[in-house]
């Protein structure tokens, strides 16, 4: 099942103004919907949104200071702004900038090349971002580097979230090997992601045991911040 890429969507309240997450939400992305710089801010605290989707244009601002805190927040997040004609004159700190009137598909196609789901190498499981290449997870603003082993782990568990994998099928899969006469390695190995990727490795949020069967992958939903 794919995992949906997440939008942090600043907006105003204009009524004149149509709002983009509706469009958004349809075509299968998960939007978050905030109405300020700071409470974009305050979700930032708490959550790992792949972009952030600035719709100067809904209100009584040229997006700038929004730009600058945000890019003093988090430096690598990618930015979309969009303004109308008046305000495209002043120079935003956003990756893209998108001068309306346009399409939701011209949105769709600025947007979906600053999405970390674009990197083949990259896989996303709710707010894990897993970069198999480089081998590092990516949680919350946090950057945890992964040995060969621990990457293969948990790039399986990240394809099969909120799945039942049993001991054997796991260990075949990672060790890629038919004999399972002993997997205890696999116990290390699952012990060794909990302190690298857990806040409390002895309770973990993701990686659970299911007692005599094996381990599974779970990805909470994060509730949406949103006026609609």
């Amino acid at each position: 099942m794919p995992v949906r890429a997440t939008i942090l969507l600043i907006e105003g309240k204009r009524s004149n103004h149509p709002s983009f997450f509706p469009g958004l939400t349809k075509k299968g992305f998960e939007v978050h919907s905030v109405s300020s710089g700071n409470a974009a801010l305050a979700f930032l605290e708490q959550h790992s949104p792949h972009v952030i989707l600035i719709d100067a244009a809904s209100m009584r601002t040229s997006g700038k200071r929004i730009c600058q805190s945000i890019r003093e927040h988090t430096p690598n997040l990618p930015i979309l702004a969009i303004v109308n004609k008046e305000q495209s004159e002043g120079k935003l700190d956003a990756d893209v900038i998108l001068v309306q009137p346009f399409t939701l598909q011209k949105l769709l196609n600025r947007l979906r090349p600053l999405l970390p789901a674009e990197n083949k190498n990259v896989l996303i499981a709710g707010p894990l971002n897993l970069d198999v290449e480089q081998r590092w997870v990516r949680y919350h603003n946090r950057q945890i580097s992964l040995t060969p082993r621990l990457v293969t782990l948990l790039k399986v568990l990240m394809e099969h979230p909120g799945e039942v994998i049993e001991r054997e099928e796991l260990f075949k899969l990672v060790w890629d090997t038919a004999y399972t006469g002993d997997t205890r390695t696999l116990d290390v190995h699952i012990s060794w992601l909990r302190q690298a990727l857990e806040e409390d490795p002895r309770h973990p949020r993701f990686v659970k045991t299911v007692r005599g069967v094996g381990y599974r992958l779970d990805i909470e939903s994060e509730p949406a911040l949103s006026r609609h």
